[in-house]
Order: structure tokens, then sequence, then C-alpha cells
């Protein structure tokens, strides 16, 4: 029998290799179509990005925002989608990347309200190149082109009921193949089941619903964060995580093919899971509130628990998803300590260190050779990726922030409360784009 972590290690040779060839030709550019960017794990390929900016500093452009959102910016070449809470009115928002001119905006819903930190326009959009969609805390699902025709909407609370999470429902759809595949997971004053939702990205249709039952109690029971996508040699699965477990499915027919415990060891009804899982080389590793971060070997069938668990990491996040490139893992908290461990064995490389105060609800990104981090105060701190702690910069927007960042074409895009950021110089001419999916 070959040992897990020789399975691992040959998968992660074998992607390495199938990367290398992609990024051989020059002058590739990556979009950022769906909330965890071009590869679903918050990485980007980008070169030559900036490390430096202020609130008038290295910006190429700024929009004015009519309020808060936790919601990120799409890019697609030159397109920025943005989904917007207006008073009580959700819009999706297209915007032209060169100057950040609003082209055209959506109507989605005009019951907006605000929980807590967020609001209904929570979910980011994702788009494939030609149409965006964009779910909203309400339920509302809707696809337009890029002219910002409507094609199809649906009611999500309508079909199959309310939403029961304590603080509003916020988790990102993920676009795979030719399907949406949305999570409900809520346990929070309610009876009614969680399930996993796979819907027709053309006509709306719903293709599958299963339903996901586990044995979280109260608030233990809701999940915040957004299905992810594994990839095998020779399949691929979507991934949940929250509710004490990890599950995973069969994307044709929603058919749940494994599942590993121990996300609240305890059942604590207090123990919630806000940040997603983050998939790389065929390995899943899924955060929680209380309980540990814990890293699965993917392929398993049944009760995985035991079988493919390869390691668990005691100080896991709540907020902010964490972030790999496959060899170091990267950790920030809630308040801004941040490891880096090793992502095949979890051992401590360095950690923790403390990175700007303040609290953390955005999730880092890793590109060129950085982790950007930003702060609820509108701060990023850029750390420099590898086996060694450095702060390269500290850069202050001084803006309330819940927002990922977005990176596409040589920029990144941030967004606070009052603006979205363009930063970075004008964004490379004649780029090929890199496709997804």
């Amino acid at each position: 029998m070959i040992h897990p972590m020789l399975r691992v290690a040959r998968r992660a040779v074998c992607l390495a290799l199938c990367a290398l060839a992609l990024f051989a030709e020059l002058g590739v550019a990556d979009n950022w179509p769906q909330w965890r960017g071009p590869f679903l794990n918050g990485t980007s390929s980008e070169r030559d990005l900036p490390s430096n900016w202020g609130r008038e500093e290295n910006i190429r452009w700024k929009l004015k925002l009519p309020a808060l959102s936790a919601s990120t910016p799409i890019v697609w070449e030159d397109h920025v989608f943005l989904s917007v809470a207006d008073d009580t009115v959700l819009q999706l928002w297209s915007l032209d990347r060169e100057d950040g001119t609003v082209l055209w905006k959506g109507f989605l819903d005009d019951r907006n309200e605000k929980i807590n930190k967020q609001n209904m326009s929570s979910p980011s959009p994702v788009t494939d190149g030609s149409s965006a969609w964009v779910m909203t805390g309400t339920g509302v699902l809707k696809r337009f082109d890029f002219a910002g025709n409507e094609i199809w909407a649906r009611d999500i609370q309508g079909d199959y009921g309310k939403f029961w999470q304590m603080y509003g429902y916020g988790s990102s759809p993920l676009l795979y193949g030719d399907s949406l595949y949305i999570q409900v997971v809520h346990g929070k004053n309610t009876s009614d089941p969680s399930y996993v939702l796979c819907i027709d990205k053309a006509t709306g249709e719903t293709r599958w619903r299963v339903e996901r039952r586990t044995a979280a109690l109260g608030a233990g029971g809701d999940s915040y964060g957004s299905p992810m996508l594994l990839e095998l040699s020779e399949s691929a699965e979507i991934i949940v995580s929250g509710a004490n477990v990890v599950t995973g499915y069969d994307p044709a027919s929603g058919r749940e093919l494994w599942r590993a415990d121990g996300l609240n060891p305890t059942n604590d009804p207090t123990n919630r899971t806000v940040a997603s899982p983050v998939i790389m080389d065929g390995v899943i590793y899924a955060p929680a509130r209380y309980g540990p971060l814990l890293a699965i070997e993917g392929g398993g069938r049944g009760d995985v628990t035991e079988s493919h668990r390869l390691w668990a990491f005691s100080r896991g996040p709540e907020v902010p998803t964490p972030v790999t490139d496959g060899k170091f893992f990267y950790v920030v908290d809630d308040k801004g300590i941040m490891w880096c461990l090793d992502a095949k064995t979890g051992e401590t490389i360095w950690g923790p260190q403390r990175i700007a105060p303040g609290i953390y609800s955005s999730s880092p990104v890793l590109a060129d050779g950085k982790i950007y981090a930003t702060n609820e105060d509108g701060l990023t701190t850029v750390v420099k990726a590898g086996a060694v702690f450095e702060i390269l910069a500290e850069n202050d927007l001084d803006d309330y922030c819940l927002s990922s960042p977005a990176i596409s074409n040589g920029q990144i895009f941030i967004r606070t409360t009052h603006y979205l950021y363009c930063i970075g110089k004008q964004a490379r001419e004649g780029a090929n784009f890199r496709p997804t999916n």
C-alpha cells in the first residue's frame, strides 16, 4: 500500500509539471473570475505587482461606492463586476476596467438589510467571460450578459425555504463547467435541512439538490464559507465545509462521496464556520472557529475522518480563509497573528508573528512572492512569501474594509466602504488572459 503522503507528493509533482507547461507562454495574465481567483484558492500567477500604495499614491483610479460590502470585485479582461448595496436596493455593477466608469447597473432585489457587519450584498459574483452570475443574501440569483441584459432569475429562498444563518447569508456561488454550485448550510433557529444545490448556468434550472445533515447544534450548524473545487487526475468533487464536517460531492449527481468529522470535536453550539476550504495539490484544508484546521487527503470514499487526515493545526482562523502555494501554508487569524506551516506536514515554519494590529475579515491572497493581508481599517500588510518572515510594506487606505483583494493583469483591486481602488500601473495592453475552468 502506498503511504498517503507519497500519493500526495506524486500528485503534487504531476500538477507542478502541468503548471510549468501552462505558464511557459510569455505575456499570460490572470483574470479573477470568482471570489478566490483563477485557481479557486486565493493565488495568482501574476508578476510585477505593486507593494506600496496609499489613498492617492500608486492609484490607477478609484470609484465612489454607496455602502460597505464584503463582496470581492470580479475581473475579466476589461470588465470589473461588483455586487453593490445602495440603501435597500441590491445591484450588480459592471465597470470599465480602464478607468472605473460604471457601464451598467443590473437590479437584483429591493430587500437589503444589514446584519452585524454584513449586508445582503456579501456573496461575490462569478463570470465565465460572457455572462456574470450573482447571488444575494436574500436568495436572489441572476444571470446577466456582458451588455447588462438579464437572462434569467431565481429566488432560492422562495423555492427551498428561508436561510437561517445567524449573521445573514454570505456564501458565494462556485462556477464549474456548465453549472453553478451553491451551499446553504444553516442550523441556528431552524430544523430545516442544510443543502447543496446545482443549477444549470445557461437556463437557471435546478439540476440537483441534496440535503446535508449533520449532528451540529445551534449556530454550530451555520457556515458562511463557499463551496470549492477539488480536481483529481480523472475526476472532480465539490467540497463543502461547515456544521462540524467536510464533505465531498459528485458534481454530476450530487451524491455525497465522503465526509470527514473533526471540525468541532466537542459539538460546541457556538462553533460556526466562516472561512472556506482551501484546496491545493489534492489536499483539502478546512479551518474552523474553535476546532482544529484539518488537512485532508482528497480521493477518499465514505468516512475518511481518520484514514485521510494528514495533519491538524490548533490555531486556525475563524474568518479569513488561509492561502497556500502547495509548499507553504499561510494563516492570518482574526487579530492579525500570522503563521507559516509546511503544507504537506503541518509543521510550523514560522509564527506566531504579529502583523498590523486590528481585526481581519478579509482573506489573504498570494501572488508575485508576496502575501497581501488587509484588516478592517483598510491597511494591507505585504509579507514576503517563504520560510523567513519579513514585512515588505504596510499600505493604509484608512477606510473600513471587509472585502478580499482581487488581482488581475498587474493590478490589485481593493474594495473599502467608500471606494473601489484599482492599484498599480496601467494594465498591460494585448495581454493574453489565461482561461479558467
